[in-house]
């Protein structure tokens, strides 16, 4: 082997083993709910309306609106997944720490690979990378709710209403005596003790790992691991998509002539990114494996090897999706939106 092979060698070594990029991926395995958050709330706060409002030759106010809604429902995303996913992702990670304390002998058991310790178990990997990417499809439809909910909301604060506002009171700030608990509206003779309340979000995970349902369903889907992360979050979009168009045909506070815009937009946005986002993972995917098997060279003895797998697995469909979602698709979606909006305005003004 030449020098500069030898050399070349070495430095792509150092660089699937640097201690940022290794960090980074534990980080996003150990937190995959709040890294796919994260990214959805920078990609629709800025890039997705920039690539909303660029779009030429559409209607000024139907990208105002698309904007608004990339913005609010990243907004949203953001704050719910957080919310429910933090809980999870740190009560997993009590799990990690002690599972005698909270999981029942026989579901470790099964769990549990020979030679290996529990956190490392393939089964076990599976589960608990299952619950917390599922705290996102599970909060979809309250995510889609609140987020057409303060669509209109926005707007008014971008083209405020000539409304007059009413005249609001300010309310004194009030110092609570030391005594009065705000978050129990009580008062206590004794400051409140919350001793023993931080095993309650563990043990409510535990519970889902100790069922037999949920065991069964790791055992005979575990081997799809590499998926689990562009499965989820296929299925996330789809339920956000559909209650987003149920809620924005229901609301009375969304202008009439801009529902429809909305809906066809985001209908086009998230098939196109479905369909297209699902081949481009399996075709890097399928032609990454030659990097995976360098990358678990270049970090053999790590022990914390399987980690920076999993955060591999997530990044790769979540930047995918991201990039298809939030900037190449918002202009071809808003663009066909629009065209499709005007052919039928023009189609019911024939038929009258």
């Amino acid at each position: 082997m030449k020098l500069s092979q030898i050399n070349s060698s070495t430095s792509f070594k150092r660089a699937l083993n640097n201690k940022y990029l290794l960090k980074g991926l534990e980080t996003i395995a150990n937190h995959p709910a709040s890294f796919i958050a994260g990214t959805t709330l920078v990609m629709s706060s800025v890039i997705r309306p920039a690539s909303i409002l660029l779009t030429p030759k559409t209607d000024k106010e139907n990208k105002k609106y698309a904007a608004v809604d990339s913005f609010s429902s990243g907004l949203v995303k953001f704050a719910i997944t957080e919310a429910v996913a933090l809980p999870v992702e740190n009560a997993i990670k009590n799990i990690d720490k002690n599972p005698d304390k909270f999981l029942n002998p026989d579901i470790i058991a099964k769990m549990k690979d020979k030679g290996k310790a529990l956190v490392d178990s393939k089964n076990y990997k599976f589960a608990s990378q299952l619950i917390k990417l599922s705290t996102g499809f599970l909060t979809a439809v309250p995510k889609s709710l609140i987020a057409v909910a303060l669509m209109p909301f926005i707007m008014n604060l971008i083209s405020p209403s000539k409304n007059p506002k009413q005249n609001t009171k300010k309310i004194e700030n009030y110092k609570y005596p030391k005594t009065y608990n705000p978050v129990f509206k009580q008062f206590y003779d004794e400051p409140v003790s919350f001793k023993g309340l931080k095993d309650i979000p563990a043990k409510s995970v535990s519970a889902i790992f100790n069922s037999n349902t949920f065991q069964n369903f790791v055992q005979k889907h575990s081997s799809n691991d590499a998926n689990i992360a562009r499965n989820l979050s296929i299925a996330t979009d789809v339920l956000l998509a559909g209650s987003f168009i149920v809620r924005t045909k229901k609301s009375k506070k969304i202008d009439e002539n801009r529902k429809n815009p909305l809906i066809y937009n985001k209908a086009i946005s998230t098939a196109l990114s479905i369909l297209l986002g699902y081949k481009i993972d399996k075709f890097i995917q399928k032609n990454s494996s030659d990097f995976i098997e360098k990358f678990k060279n270049a970090n053999i003895n790590d022990p914390k090897l399987t980690k920076y797998i999993q955060g591999i697995n997530v990044l790769r469909p979540t930047i995918i999706f991201a990039i298809l979602y939030y900037a190449i698709l918002p202009v071809l979606s808003v663009f066909t939106a629009d065209k499709i909006n005007k052919l039928n305005k023009e189609k019911q003004m024939k038929m009258q």
